[in-house]
């Protein structure tokens, strides 16, 4: 299992566009992808109503989770797609 943490630097968070395309990457793996904030319940990152639930803003931490046979990809163009667009 792999994790990364990134702090969101988007003046308006994780709103719909960037969440939908967070959905859109994150479905790319087989892995499992999950996504919580400040420790808190983790949701499954391929599922915009969990992501947009998360109501993550400007300055807040993220982690998200990656478990299976893809994850080290996975977690490497996730955490690039984070610095790029989030």
């Amino acid at each position: 299992m792999k994790e990364i943490k990134y702090t969101v630097t988007d003046p308006l968070g994780i709103h719909a566009r960037p969440a939908g395309l967070l959905v859109k990457e994150a479905a790319k793996y087989a892995s499992k992808v999950s996504i919580s904030v400040g420790g808190g319940a983790a949701v499954d990152a391929k599922r915009i109503m969990g992501v947009m639930r998360l109501a993550v803003k400007q300055g807040m931490e993220i982690t998200m989770s990656f478990d299976g046979s893809d994850e080290e990809a996975a977690s490497a163009n996730m955490e690039a797609f984070l610095k790029a667009n989030l």
